[in-house]
C-alpha cells in the first residue's frame, strides 16, 4: 500500500443523521437559505466540501440546531457533497473524500459545462448558481493529519480585512493564483477575481475526525458571520478568537504526482521546514527537491496518487 501510515487516526467525531435536512428551500438537496428582510449580504457557510470532513458539518447543524436567524442580509447553509458524506465507513475513514472525482478540483467551466457525468459534479451543478449568489462563503474544511489549523486564501486586497477579523487560525496559508490540478471553489467565479467584492475563504480546522474541529469550525464560523453583522455581537463574543501572531504562508508549488510510483523520503505530516535542495520524493525516476531555503512542506498526501496534488510547497512570510 502506498500509504505514508496505515495507522487510523482516533474517531472522535462520526457522522450525524442529517436527513432532516435534505429538504431546504432553495429546490437543491440539503441547501437552506435563512432570510432576515432586511438589507445585507448573502452570506454562504459550506460543509461538506468532502465527504469525510465532519466539522462542517458540525457547524452548520449548530446553526440550524440553535436557531441561528440573520440580523440582515441572507444566510445560506450548505451541505455540499452528501453522497460522499453518507458512503463514509469507520473502517476506511480516509475513502469517502469524494465519489468519482474531488468536488474541490470542478470549479471550472470547462468542467462544469462539459461531458463529465460523475456524481461529484453533478453534485457541483445542482449548487453552482447558490455559490454564485454569494457575497462571501466560509469553505469548512479538515485535514488528514494532526497539524496546525489553517486560514487558505487568495492574496487579494479584498480578503485581507476579513481574515484579520477571524485572526485565528493562526497558520495563513496565501494562493497566489490557480495552481491546484483543478479550480477550487474559493476560486470560482467572482471568488477568485481580485476586481470583484465576493470573498471566499477555507478554513482547515484540524484534523478529520478530533472532536477539536468541530469546536474551531463553530468558532471561527461565528466569526466570519459577526464580520458580516448577521449575529449579535454578544452572541460573537462568546466565540474569541486564539491569541496570538499568524504565521503567513505563501504557496509556490503545488505537486500532482506523475507515476504510481511516488514516493516521500520522510513521513511528512506537514509545516516541516526543509533546507533547499532536501530531497524530499521520488516520483518515478524523478526527484523532488525543495526549491529554496527554508521551504514549508504543506498537507503531504497520505495515499499520493497519480494524476491528483500530493504535496504544496510554501515560503513562510511572516
Amino acid at each position: 500500500m502506498n500509504a505514508q501510515t496505515d495507522t487510523l487516526p482516533p474517531i472522535e467525531i462520526t457522522p450525524k443523521d442529517i436527513s432532516a435536512y435534505r429538504t431546504g428551500n432553495r429546490g437543491v438537496d440539503y441547501v437552506h437559505t435563512l432570510e432576515s428582510g432586511r438589507p445585507g449580504p448573502h452570506v454562504i457557510v459550506n460543509a461538506l466540501t468532502h465527504g469525510n470532513e465532519f466539522c462542517g458539518m458540525v457547524a452548520v447543524t449548530h446553526l440550524l440546531e440553535q436557531g441561528i436567524r440573520p440580523l440582515r442580509g441572507k444566510l445560506t447553509l450548505v451541505f455540499a457533497n452528501v453522497d460522499a458524506y453518507h458512503r463514509f465507513d469507520p473502517a476506511s475513514p480516509f475513502d469517502s473524500r469524494f465519489v468519482d472525482r474531488d468536488f474541490n478540483r470542478v470549479w471550472d467551466d470547462d468542467t462544469l459545462e462539459g461531458p463529465d457525468a460523475t456524481v461529484d459534479v453533478k453534485r457541483a451543478r445542482a449548487l453552482r448558481h447558490i455559490y454564485a449568489e454569494a457575497d462571501a462563503l466560509i469553505d469548512l474544511h479538515s485535514t488528514t493529519y494532526a497539524v496546525p489549523p489553517m486560514l487558505i486564501h487568495e492574496p487579494h486586497a479584498k480578503i485581507e480585512p476579513l481574515s484579520r477579523h477571524l485572526h485565528s487560525p493562526l497558520h495563513h496559508l496565501l494562493l497566489p493564483g490557480v495552481k491546484h490540478p483543478g479550480r477550487p471553489l474559493i476560486q470560482y467565479g467572482a471568488f477568485g477575481d481580485p476586481r470583484a467584492t465576493p470573498v471566499a475563504l477555507v478554513v482547515e480546522c484540524g484534523q478529520h475526525f478530533a472532536r477539536t474541529s468541530g469546536e474551531i469550525a463553530i468558532s471561527v464560523t461565528m466569526r466570519f458571520l459577526d464580520f458580516f453583522g448577521l449575529i449579535p455581537t454578544d452572541l460573537a463574543a462568546q466565540y474569541p478568537a486564539e491569541a496570538g501572531q499568524p504565521k503567513r504562508y505563501e504557496v509556490t508549488d503545488v505537486l500532482v504526482a506523475k507515476t504510481d510510483q511516488f514516493r516521500f523520503t520522510a513521513p511528512f505530516i506537514g509545516f516541516e521546514e526543509v533546507p533547499g535542495g532536501t530531497l524530499i520524493a521520488t516520483d518515478g525516476s524523478e526527484e523532488i527537491r525543495a526549491p529554496a531555503q527554508g521551504c514549508t512542506i504543506i498537507m503531504p498526501a497520505r495515499r499520493p496518487t497519480k494524476g491528483r496534488d500530493v504535496l504544496s510547497l510554501a515560503q513562510r512570510l511572516q
